[in-house]
Parts: structure tokens; C-alpha cells; sequence
């Protein structure tokens, strides 16, 4: 990073902050000094350095850090909010979307993890959409595993630009 003052000026405010509160004991506020905080806020101050500072490479970075942290905090508190591991790729995918608004590069891989993403996290409700328990395509489904390595197998080995 060229200009890293966005970056050294949140970590210090918001780690600043974040003492100071933990410090002052404000009881509303106990349960969210815990290290998904910082995740949040080493995660926003890539975010100000990635669009302040025009490295949009730390875009990424920011938006992982900042989901995994918002995610750790909202998961135990919200009934609604998935505990699954597609909501990780979720955030990886709007990470690689977000950089590719401003770089250009990434769509296809944001667009396919976005894909496996929803994949993921509807997987039990597509199956009873498409109806796939009932007409034996059940046993060949189990299988979508294989076709992803079998693909970046693909990526990795065989294509050559």
C-alpha cells in the first residue's frame, strides 16, 4: 500500500475506541468487545484504504474481515441469519464483486462463487424444488462435489491461456 494513512488512521482510531469503551464499562455494550470486533475493525479500515486511497486491492480484504466480523456478531443474535458455510463464500463473493465495480478483473470468479453460494444455502429447498428425492436423480446430485474439483481441475491443469 502506497498511501497508508487510511488504513493506520481507522486501525488506531478504532482500536482506540474500542479500548476506551471496553475501559468505560458501559453494560449495553459488553457483549460486543470480543475479537469479532476487531475483525470489523481492521475489516473497515482496508475499506477506507481500498476506496479513500484508491488501492482497490484492499477492497477484498476490507469486505472479508468486515463479513466475517459482522457475521460472528450477528449469528448468535438473529434467528434468521444462516450458521453455514455458504454465507462465507456469500462474503467472498461480494468481496470479488465489489473489487471487480472498481478494477475490472474478478467478475467471473464473484459470479461463480456467488453461484456456489446459493448453491449452498438453499440446497436443501432446490431439492425439494426440482424434486429430485423422487425421481433418482437423488443418487447422481450427491455427486456436484466432484464436478466443482473436477472443473478447477480444469482451471488449474489443463487450460492454458
Amino acid at each position: 500500500m502506497k498511501n497508508q494513512r487510511f488504513f493506520l488512521g481507522i486501525i488506531l482510531i478504532g482500536f482506540g475506541a474500542y479500548f476506551y469503551l471496553e475501559q468505560s464499562n458501559i453494560p449495553v455494550l459488553q457483549p460486543y468487545f470480543t475479537w469479532p470486533s476487531l475483525l470489523i475493525i481492521i475489516g473497515v479500515a482496508f475499506l477506507f484504504q481500498g476506496y479513500g486511497a484508491k488501492e482497490y486491492h484492499a477492497i477484498l480484504p476490507g469486505v472479508i474481515l468486515t463479513g466475517f466480523g459482522l457475521h460472528f456478531h450477528v449469528v448468535n443474535r438473529l434467528e434468521i441469519w444462516p450458521d453455514h458455510i455458504g454465507i462465507f463464500i456469500l462474503i467472498l463473493a461480494l468481496g470479488l464483486l465489489l473489487q471487480h465495480q472498481k478494477t475490472g478483473s474478478g467478475l467471473f470468479h464473484g459470479l461463480l462463487f456467488l453461484f456456489l453460494s446459493i448453491l449452498l444455502l438453499f440446497y436443501d429447498r432446490m431439492i425439494v424444488w426440482f424434486g429430485l428425492l423422487n425421481n433418482g436423480v437423488s443418487n447422481v446430485w450427491k455427486f456436484w462435489p466432484v464436478i466443482l474439483i473436477l472443473i478447477g481441475g480444469y482451471f488449474l491443469f489443463i487450460k492454458k491461456k
